[in-house]
């Protein structure tokens, strides 16, 4: 039998909170371990029920969620985080994402995705909603090719080819698309990609996509 995985919830709507309840115990390998209709005491709570999974809510009363990734920031993260948020400002969705978030839903969507994003963090990737991924896609496509080149990244061990390649493979192009934008071949681009992979220490195009984030390479 597969290991149960145990989420808390953080909403200050009970009615979305009710929703999420019934829908995560329609799937046999969640437990719900909790839920809280505020921000205070929260991290207590998460740790005290063993959670292994937090979905929460970035407004709530007494402490938002902000300040509580800051508290598990402190005292060390017990347990992966996916943020439900009716915001899509990239700002915010880099501050949590530095703070240790593993994901981000909008509430829009939420119902749709919640099991998938759950199931995604709980395997240690990272879950962003398809119109977090559209807004953050977007910001990308619109920063001059030089906001790429920052103090925070190993400049040392990427090359300029291999920053163009990530700008392109974070706005969706394909990798015969990045071929013909960049003059190279397809096996050229797969190489490049591969070795951004490795000196990144990413699994995927959203591991790319978060580490832009972390470093500085959306404005």
């Amino acid at each position: 039998m597969d290991t149960k995985i145990r989420i808390y919830l953080a909403d200050d709507h009970q009615v979305l909170i009710d929703g999420m309840l019934s829908m995560l115990k329609t799937n046999k390998r969640f437990e719900v371990a909790g839920y809280s209709l505020n921000g205070e005491n929260l991290v207590e709570d998460v740790l005290k029920n063993k959670a292994d999974v937090l979905v929460m809510d970035i407004n709530m009363p007494k402490k938002d969620g902000i300040e509580v990734l800051r508290e598990f920031s402190v005292k060390g993260f017990c347990c992966k985080v996916i943020i439900l948020s009716s915001y899509d400002d990239v700002k915010i969705i880099k501050e949590v994402l530095k703070l240790g978030a593993n994901g981000y839903l909008s509430k829009q969507s939420a119902g749709e995705n919640i099991i998938e994003a759950i199931n995604a963090v709980a395997n240690g990737e990272e879950y962003f909603s398809q119109s977090i991924r559209d807004r953050i896609f977007d910001s990308f496509s619109k920063i001059p090719q030089q906001s790429y080149i920052s103090e925070a990244m190993p400049l040392s061990s990427i090359t300029e080819r291999e920053l163009e390649v990530l700008k392109l493979i974070t706005m969706e192009y394909s990798g015969t698309q990045i071929g013909e934008e960049l003059n190279i071949s397809t096996n050229t681009v797969e190489t490049h990609r591969k070795n951004l992979i490795k000196k990144l220490n990413v699994k995927t195009t959203i591991g790319l996509v978060k580490y832009a984030l972390k470093h500085n390479l959306i404005n």
